[in-house]
């Protein structure tokens, strides 16, 4: 008789034994001549070799299975143990798939033209208005390629500038102060990965989020890298941040071109950006717009209406007129 110890690396726990820990009575049931004992993300097994080695070959594609879908059914384990395919693989079209086991799709043109453009450029500019899923397909690729092993690590970041509050004067420690502009990041990353399972990764810093500001003096090797909000950078620091990109590297820079809320006369770097990187080779510029709009309905004509209201005369030099 053998011991072996199988660690979930890859599966969140929770998940992966079931409500009740019915997952884990079913493999249990399907190795009957073995003895399983799961605590935490380790699966103690004794049994003889022979049905070790089945058992070590069953987890594995229950773990995959578990890691890619967000979803492990008894249904599923079934199937996977007896070979057979389960209803999921055969969904076609999904980045990836959310913490409920819902598939996250490209929902709009706009959208697949940004995930074939990922799939075939290092650097991809998404531009868009409020809505438009430029950050969160953005983000979906980057957990896809994350769990597919292309890259090692995800790297998000956002400019910290006001819109309307001072930064100042919000309470708490500097940390306290940024983490309401990374937010939406976690927001979209909590979609699509168990929130136990993201905790991890973050306390590994496999996946980073942070500040422009951090970005200073790195060498981003082996990641996928997505600045948002980047309608806010000034041109030196869009700069430093697209010359941070080392080997192995996907880049994807978002923006609205409408939200700029950096001080007059202070030019946007994302516009400079485009600019000067329009004819560059291995660049990307995807334009979203009103039909790409996947939140409420009311996002749309909100939008839509604000576009239509005669743009405020640009205001007159301080002094000026006095």
């Amino acid at each position: 008789m053998i011991e072996k110890h199988f660690i979930l690396e890859e599966a969140d726990p929770i998940i992966f034994y079931g409500v009740n820990n019915a997952n884990m009575q079913m493999i249990k049931a399907l190795h009957p001549k073995l003895r399983i004992v799961a605590r935490g993300n380790v699966v103690k097994v004794m049994g003889d070799e022979e049905e070790m080695c089945a058992f070590e070959e069953n987890i594995d594609k229950l773990q995959r299975h578990c890691a890619k879908y967000n979803s492990l059914s008894e249904e599923d384990i079934i199937h996977l143990v007896k070979g057979e395919r389960t209803q999921r693989d055969g969904i076609s079209g999904a980045i990836v798939f959310s913490v409920t086991g819902k598939p996250i799709t490209a929902r709009s043109e706009n959208q697949q033209r940004l995930v074939h453009a990922f799939e075939t450029h290092d650097m991809v500019f998404a531009i868009g208005p409020a809505g438009s899923g430029k950050t969160y397909t953005g983000i979906a690729l980057a957990v896809r390629a994350l769990k597919n092993k292309e890259v090692r690590r995800i790297i998000l970041s956002r400019p910290a500038v006001e819109a309307g509050e001072k930064l100042g004067f919000l309470p708490g420690d500097m940390k306290d102060k940024i983490d309401p502009y990374l937010q939406p990041l976690y927001d979209a990353l909590e979609d699509m990965i168990p929130r136990q399972k993201l905790n991890e990764m973050m306390e590994q810093n496999i996946i980073q989020i942070a500040p422009l500001a951090f970005m200073r003096g790195r060498t981003l090797n082996d990641a996928v890298v997505i600045l948002d909000e980047a309608q806010n950078t000034t041109p030196a620091q869009i700069k430093m941040f697209l010359t941070r990109m080392g080997m192995n590297t996907k880049m994807i820079i978002t923006g609205d071109m409408t939200q700029i809320d950096l001080p007059h006369p202070q030019k946007s770097g994302l516009i400079d950006a485009l600019q000067i990187l329009h004819d560059v080779e291995g660049i990307a510029v995807i334009e979203l717009n009103q039909k790409d709009i996947v939140r409420h309905k009311l996002v749309t004509r909100i939008v839509e209406a604000y576009e239509k209201r005669p743009h405020p005369p640009t205001p007159s030099p301080k002094g000026e007129g006095e």
